[in-house]
């Protein structure tokens, strides 16, 4: 019996499963070992126990998708780190987002992920990739949870500086924040940066302002066509992340702003995705 290794290595926390003959044999979660947000020394710990809370398997092939790893030397590090792990497995380190191509059950197009940040990879028949985005709240994340708190609060303080009385979008951000003016936004704001904090303010706003539902898909869109323009393809795009995904509005906006390209959801968890990879790897 070959068993494989899959591995989600998130930038909050680590999933792995251990398949043999198609069946799942084992699984086990723990912190993220993401080498950005862990480092080498509790990475290596991380994973460590997460093995051995898996029973330290035998296994013919690792992949594993980590957070992070956007560059060829990110993917060695981590690789380096978990190799010694796997004694006698071929190994693999790829883009966390990966995983979520192949939980969908493709080898081939592009991967749109809004949460409380944003990216979009993508992957070529000819295994060519590239990405949009996902650089993090102070650079990029467009179209992302925090873009989105971001955005409504600048509203907010426009409609302010116009001299208007605070509106539905104001309004419930002043509710959301328990502040009572909207400058007194500002000061939240700068006091708190935290991405998730902010974020988590997503569904609130974008409830409010049916014109932020529509300019955050075409963010979204603007992330996925890049991708599209740059590996000249079409796709199919693969929505994931959970304010995208738990936002039906923002869903239905997005999939009209890609009317060249078909929209679908992965079929599976990324771990999934993970061991499918495994699997390939392991046939050679």
């Amino acid at each position: 019996m070959s068993a494989v290794l899959g591995l989600d290595i998130g930038g909050s926390r680590t999933r792995g499963r251990v398949c043999a003959d198609g069946r799942v044999v084992a699984e086990a979660s723990g912190p993220s070992a993401s080498l950005t947000a862990a480092g080498p020394d509790q990475a290596r710990e991380v994973l460590g126990g997460l093995l051995a809370e898996l029973g330290r398997p035998a296994v013919v092939a690792a992949v594993a998708g980590a957070a992070g790893c956007d560059t060829a030397a990110g993917r060695d590090r981590m690789r380096e780190l978990l190799a010694p792990l796997l004694p006698g497995a071929r190994v693999e380190v790829v883009h966390d987002t990966r995983l979520v191509l192949a939980a969908a059950g493709l080898d081939a197009g592009i991967v749109l992920i809004a949460g409380t940040g944003s990216v979009a990879w993508g992957r070529s028949p000819a295994g060519a990739e590239a990405r949009a985005g996902g650089w993090g709240h102070l650079l990029g994340d467009e179209g992302s949870g925090y873009w989105v708190a971001r955005e409504a609060i600048r509203r907010a303080l426009a409609e302010h500086d116009r001299g208007a009385e605070p509106g539905p979008l104001a309004r419930r951000l002043l509710a959301a924040t328990g502040a009572t003016d909207p400058l007194d936004l500002t000061a939240a704001f700068h006091a708190d940066r935290s991405p998730e904090r902010w974020a988590a303010l997503s569904h609130d706003v974008l409830a409010a302002d049916p014109t932020l539902v529509t300019a955050t898909a075409a963010a979204l869109a603007g992330l996925a066509t890049t991708v599209s323009a740059r590996l000249d393809l079409r796709g199919p795009v693969v929505l994931a992340g959970g304010m995208l995904l738990s936002e039906p509005p923002l869903e239905a906006a997005l999939r009209a702003a890609l009317p060249r390209s078909e929209a679908l959801r992965a079929s599976d968890e990324p771990v999934a995705g993970a061991v499918h990879l495994a699997q390939q790897l392991a046939r050679g």
